[in-house]
Parts: structure tokens; sequence; C-alpha cells
């Protein structure tokens, strides 16, 4: 249930359980520079000349931290990331913050491992967001909310805060009427970013078995103070925007309460103004000119040869909207279409493959060649033979790659960009992997791993870009270490590849129904979105 609190005060944001608030020490270096002698000269200055379109633009768009390639580690499995998440709790000694759509509903394992941590270290706090309409989903049943409720119980509100946001889009008839199995076509807290002290995980699964088992997705640990610091800043922006969880003495095991100390009034209650205090709230922390940017780092400067943008979309909570994802993708592929980039290669992957429209035109407007975009085979997609109308979603994200592969083709760049599907078994059945990665990769010419990454919760749809609040990372590197574990990454997704073209699609067992195309065209009448 919710429950409003009185009186309220919008004016201070509070900070949440496991948030430390630092003020900037000095002001943060954006400038390129170049790498230590460890790289060759000749391959120093080509590269830096070709990066320098990119920086030139995204030092404008977001801000951005300077570290050495060695404080990225890239992560390869399911496994690999759910060991070192819980490796990194149980180490933990200040803080743990995750943001995440949802913690599946028995998880009961990473609960334990959490209470274990906040037991034995009595200075760690704990601060959890996930969506309000996933977490609660389940309710009166098991959800994730009853299951993170106890740890509230057992350790106070002083040390352990867990957050549900709510999206100010899906309130009144709307909210009453539209089915919980696809409400949330109507806006998600969807970032997912798992920080323990001054560590930070970006990536884009979420917290429940599948993802630590066999759902594949990518994962990238920055060891950064500085850069957790302003994730950490993030999460608790966000935090305070949306409702509080406490336990209850209910059916549910919880209620769903609006502190008086929040950001800004209850979406439910008052949308619009919601959304103006909001955007008050947000539009500082992401923009270059005025984030709230740490520098504890110590790397001398010599050996700072990547460069780290957070990217935020937060298009739902501001208005007018000043979210830096999309700006800096498209600053990205409009520079890709230069004549000088005409032997540079992207790789470009989403598990639901729904490109925004105008991220279709960019990708298939670049000059480079040897392009390759990854996506689900429909055996791979959670949703396959799932109940309802949830259902039919493989069958729309194979007409959405199929009218891709139609707009390549038309565009005469079929020798340029191919279209390659993950299978790993079928999902559901034995030995049977989903696929959920998604992220860019851009490879400079002569060069023959990338020196661009783009890592976290964006699917890069329509919706990620008016509905869903989306967290992400864009990698810009000299460092030729992390340039091949970057190469190897975007290697190793493409294993379980198959190459797909416009002939695979016209056969019979790959045609699309009605009831897909009627599907789509009702979930866009009312607003939503895939």
């Amino acid at each position: 249930m919710l429950v409003r609190c009185v009186p309220r005060c919008a004016s201070k944001l509070r900070a949440p359980a496991g948030r430390t608030c630092s003020r900037p020490t000095s002001v943060q270096c954006r400038r390129f520079s170049m790498p230590s002698s460890g790289t060759p000269q000749g391959a120093t200055t080509s590269s830096a000349a070709m990066l320098a379109p990119f920086v030139g633009e995204l030092d404008k768009i977001a801000p951005s931290f300077k570290i050495n390639g060695s404080q990225i580690r890239v992560l390869q499995t399911p496994t690999e990331f759910y060991e070192t998440l819980k490796d990194k709790i149980r180490a933990a000694e200040r803080r743990i913050f995750l943001s995440t759509l949802y913690i599946g509903k028995s998880e009961t394992e990473l609960i334990t491992v959490l209470q274990q941590t906040l037991r034995v270290k009595p200075n760690v706090k704990l601060s959890i967001l996930t969506d309000g309409l996933r977490g609660t989903r389940e309710a009166p049943n098991p959800s994730s909310a009853s299951l993170l409720a106890p740890l509230i119980a057992e350790f106070g509100p002083e040390r352990v805060e867990i957050r549900m946001y709510h999206t100010p889009n899906l309130t009144g008839l709307r909210k009453k009427y539209i089915p919980k199995r696809i409400n949330e076509g109507w806006g998600l807290q969807h970032m997912k970013l798992y920080g323990v002290d001054d560590e930070v995980i970006l990536s884009g699964a979420n917290l429940s078995n599948d993802y630590f088992t066999n759902r594949q997705d990518r994962y990238h640990l920055f060891s950064s103070k500085d850069i957790a610091e302003y994730f950490s800043n993030v999460h608790g922006a966000i935090s305070s925007l949306s409702f509080l969880v406490q336990p209850a003495d209910s059916p549910s095991g919880f209620e769903l309460t609006w502190p008086d100390t929040n950001s800004a009034t209850s979406p439910l209650a008052h949308p619009d103004k919601f959304v103006s205090e909001s955007t008050t709230l947000l539009s500082g922390l992401i923009s270059p000119k005025t984030a709230p940017l740490t520098t504890f780092d110590q790397t001398p400067a010599e050996k700072r040869d990547t460069s780290v943008y957070p990217l935020a979309q937060f298009s739902q909570l501001l208005s007018p909207d000043t979210s830096t994802e999309l700006p800096a993708v498209t600053h990205v592929l409009k520079t890709l279409g230069s004549p000088q980039y005409v032997k540079s290669s992207w790789t470009f992957t989403a598990g639901y493959f729904n490109p925004a429209p105008s991220l279709t035109k960019l990708l298939i407007s670049t000059a480079s060649q040897h392009n390759t975009v990854i996506t689900a085979s429909p055996q791979a997609n959670g949703f396959y033979l799932s109940p309802g109308v949830s259902g039919l979603l493989p069958g729309a994200y194979t007409l959405l790659a199929r009218r891709f592969l139609r707009a390549v083709h038309h565009h005469k760049r079929d020798d340029a960009i191919t279209l390659r599907e993950w299978r790993k078994g079928t999902v559901n059945e034995p030995g049977g992997w989903t696929y959920h990665a998604k992220g860019l990769w851009v490879t400079l010419p002569e060069n023959e791993n990338p020196s661009i990454s783009l890592i976290g919760s964006s699917n890069y749809t329509k919706r990620s870009y008016s509905l869903d609040l989306e967290a992400n990372a864009l990698i810009v590197t000299e460092n030729e270490d992390l340039k091949k574990r970057l190469g190897d990454e975007q290697r190793w997704l493409q294993e379980n590849t198959t190459i797909t073209t416009r002939d695979d699609f016209a056969k019979t067992e790959r045609r699309v129904g009605l009831k897909v195309r009627v599907a789509m065209m009702i979930v866009q009448l009312v607003g939503g979105a895939l």
C-alpha cells in the first residue's frame, strides 16, 4: 500500500543510507592527454588525432574522469559477475549502494551475504534502489519489496534504506486499468549500479538467479573512488525521488511511504510538479559545468590514459530534457560518418533489438566498414513462449530486426553491416541461455581493438530515450591493454552467434503473425513503448 507522510519539505536532499557526501577538492581537467611512453610514438600520434573529434564534443556533453585503463576490469560471465559482487559486499567497510530494476524474490543467498556483512561490520550502511512497479508486482505474494523489508527490521532505518521509484507517466486511469504485467511500458527505474566503498560495477544485469547463471550480459568494474562517488550521488538523487519501503504487519509484509524529506512531491499526487522539482535536482548533477566531481584519485597525470564519461538518460524527469546519453551516442555515430573513419568499424548489441529511429539512421550512415550488430535470437529472448501478451515480444523484436536489415539494404550497406543472432540452447530448456547484453564498441582505423566503448543499462530504444531511467559510462582510451580486453569482450560475445540475413527472415518459420503487429500498434497508441 501507499502511505503519504506529512508535512513535507522538498528543498532538501537527504543523503541515503550508505552514501557519503563529498565536496569537489578542485576542478577536474577534461583534456585528453597523451598516453605513457609505453605506447609506440607513431601509434600515439595517430590514436590521439583520431580520438580528438570525439573527445572535443563529449567534454561539452557530459562530465568526465581521467583514470588509468588498469582501473577498469571487464567481467565475462554471469557467474564471474555474481561472485565478484558477493566478494565486494563481504569486503565492504563503509557503504553498499545497489541500483537495479529488481532483485529476484527468491535471492535469499544475496540477502544472506548482505546480512552477514551488516552483522559483522557495524559501520557499513546499505542503500538499495529498485523500480516500484517491478518490485511490488507480485504483492501480496512474495516480491522484491517483501524480500528486502526484513533488512530494515533487523538493522534499522539508520543503516538500511530501501527505495522504490515510480514513474510519473503512470497515474490516474492508466494506473488503475493497465494490467501489472504490461504497465512497465510507461517507464521504469532501469539503472544498474552496484557500488561498494570506492568501486562500482556498471552493467545491464539485474539481481536475480538467471543473471547470475545463464543470462549473458556485460559487466565492467571501475576501481575509482571518484567514479564510485559520482554514481553514488546519482543513486542518492533518484532515491530521494522514490518511495521508501517500510516493514509492515500486513499480508504483503511492507508498505510504501513518501517521506517529507524527499526532494519532490509524490509523482502519484502531482506528476507535473514532481517532474519540475526533479529537473531542479538532476539537471546540475549531470551537466559537465555543474556536476559534483571529486578528485580523490592519485594516479599520476602521465598515466591517465582513459576518459570515462558518466552518461544519464532521465528524460521522464527532466523538462527541458538535458539528458546526456542520447547526445553522446549521437555524437559518436555522427563523427563516424566522416570520411576519415572509412576504415573504422563498430559493433552494436542489444538483447531487445529496437534502436531508436535516429540511432538506426546514424548506424547505417557511418563511413565505417565491417560492422556488426548482435541481438538475441527468439530462443534466447527472455520472453520466448511466455504466457500472455509478453509472449508476443520475441516476434516483435524479430519484426524490428527484419526492418533494420531492409533499411540496410535500401541504403546499399549490405556489405558493411552484418546482423548476428545470439543463441545458446533454448530458454527454459536444460542448458538454455538468454541474451541481455547491450553496448557499443568503436575500433579506429589501423587499430585491431576498440578505443571507445559504451557500457550500462540502456537498450538504446525510443523507450530508453523517453520513459526509463538509464545510467551508462562511455569509455575513451589509449591504453593498449584495456583496448585488447574490450576487443576480447566484443569477440567472445560473438562466439554463440550466427549471421542472419533478409533471406532468413523470409522463411516461413520466421514470419511474424498479425497478433504481434496489432499488439505493437496498441502499445504505441496508448503511450507505451517496447
